[in-house]
């Protein structure tokens, strides 16, 4: 993971599943991989990945890696 505020990501977009909420995660592209920032403080900056590490991400989501 790079911590970046330099970076110009764009694209950014919340989850459709989070409707209304304004506790989210936003995600945008950047060159090979994804940036994320908190939606409630967007100013804070945003950290980015690679392709292969965001991919693995949402695979390990996806499968209940980090279900309580």
């Amino acid at each position: 993971m790079t911590v970046s505020n330099s970076s110009t990501p764009t694209g950014w977009r919340k989850s459709t599943r989070s409707h209304q909420h304004s506790d989210c995660v936003e995600v945008g592209r950047v060159g090979g991989g994804a940036a994320v920032r908190d939606s409630k403080d967007r100013g804070a900056g945003h950290f980015t990945t690679t392709a292969a590490q965001w991919t693995a991400f949402v695979r390990a989501v996806g499968n209940g890696r980090f279900d309580a």
